[in-house]
């Protein structure tokens, strides 16, 4: 008997030792994010598919909401507290939290080449040198419209200038709905859907936008000028009271189908496909002569990077090739219509909105916000003086000759091009 219950004894010590090895190899990463609404598809989707593939590597997402998120993230980063892996906004926050150490360089990781210099030009230091966080998704500016109001006028989708204008005026002629869905209260409306929405066209996206932080251009320049131009001519096709229009009130007018034309980002998709109860289509920002070269703000949005500190370096970086890949980029994307893969291999969209968005990158050449990277670090700060100059131009307070030369007086107050 005494022999029976030592056999148990070992066998019952060699079970709980086995388990001991297979708990000590658990690894658990955390994931630091201010998206608290696609907590789902990460639980449902995103995570179930990496922890498959690695045995072993348990993935915990855990969001703080979008406005505490950086004021959170400073915080537990310099307290020692953060998680493994952190979610990064794109540009100048993400770059300090790099210059500060938080952030590793990810130029070794295995999975970065399925990204373009464009893509990564969020998460890049500004020599080029390093880019410490995987791009994850990017939104697409362009214009929404009601196809059945399209159909009902017998509009075709503009493709030129001249042609988005005549649409314009046919709509508006019509008197059955308002031209273009879009207001200058908020400010940031006019510059986001306005002047960065267009404005690629005209100053040649990534090539002006290169040249205005050299300081090879300025933005009392025609190619800078011009969209201001074209935006002054929008203020007749917004509907009455446009001045006193908060975003929230644009998304309204349009979803509710009092507007046929929306200037919009590819953020929108989600929210008009569950309220909009009429057909949509989009088309990109129109040329300026038949047979030119098209331009669109694909902005990027959102990356995630590796927490310097982070005791499960080895385990997050295979997360972080996760992520890099192109399953990530389907499952992502697809989960989330209108959140772009970065990925250089394309992704097929279930959605027919988001198809049409992202078939643009076929046919034209992507830029970023003109605003975002360098030229919004000092004071006056570009990005907001932007949208303060573009609402002034549709309410027809400021030439587009007046804004421009205030916007670069501003700039040159504090920046000063490397030479």
């Amino acid at each position: 008997m005494t022999r029976t219950i030592l056999k148990g004894m070992l066998l019952a010590s060699s079970i709980l030792g086995t388990a001991g090895i297979a708990h000590a190899q658990d690894v658990t990463l955390t994931i630091e994010s201010w998206r608290n609404d696609d907590l789902s598809i990460w639980q449902e989707k995103i995570i179930p598919a990496f922890e498959a593939k690695n045995p072993g590597i348990k993935v915990v997402f855990s969001p703080t909401a979008p406005t505490e998120y950086n004021a959170a993230l400073n915080a537990k980063l310099d307290a020692g507290s953060a998680g493994d892996l952190i979610t990064c906004r794109p540009f100048d926050a993400s770059l300090e939290l790099f210059n500060k150490g938080h952030l590793a360089s990810l130029n070794d990781l295995s999975g970065m080449e399925n990204f373009s210099d464009v893509a990564k030009s969020a998460w890049t230091t500004d020599d080029g040198a390093t880019t410490f966080c995987v791009p994850m998704a990017s939104v697409i500016h362009g214009f929404i419209y009601n196809k059945d109001a399209f159909d009902q006028l017998g509009i075709a989708v503009p493709a030129t200038e001249a042609e988005f204008f005549a649409a314009l005026d046919k709509i508006k002629a019509d008197g059955n709905f308002i031209p273009m869905a879009m207001g200058t209260k908020d400010l940031w409306e006019a510059a986001t859907m306005g002047y960065q929405n267009i404005g690629p066209t005209y100053w040649k996206g990534e090539e002006g936008r290169a040249a205005l932080i050299k300081g090879e251009q300025k933005l009392t320049d025609e190619p800078w000028v011009e969209p201001y131009r074209v935006l002054a001519k929008w203020k007749d096709y917004l509907g009455d009271g446009f001045e006193a229009q908060t975003y929230p009130d644009s998304q309204n007018l349009f979803t509710l189908g009092r507007a046929a034309i929306y200037p919009a980002g590819s953020w929108e998709i989600g929210l008009f496909n569950s309220q909009a109860q009429f057909k949509m289509g989009a088309f990109p920002p129109p040329v300026k002569n038949a047979g030119d070269t098209c331009y669109i703000s694909d902005h990027n949005d959102i990356g995630v990077g590796l927490n310097a500190k982070s005791a499960n370096a080895d385990a997050a970086k295979k997360f972080l090739t996760f992520v890099a890949s192109p399953d990530f980029a389907d499952i992502y994307a697809n989960s989330l219509p209108g959140f772009f893969s970065l990925n250089s291999t394309a992704v097929k969209m279930a959605d027919p909105l988001a198809q049409e968005f992202v078939s643009w990158r076929e046919k034209c050449k992507p830029t970023i916000r003109s605003t975002y990277q360098i030229l919004s670090r000092g004071t006056p700060n570009l990005e907001n003086e932007t949208w303060t100059a573009s609402a002034n131009v549709i309410n027809g307070t400021q030439t587009p000759e007046e804004a421009a030369k205030k916007l670069q007086e501003g700039l040159d107050s504090w920046y000063k091009p490397a030479n």
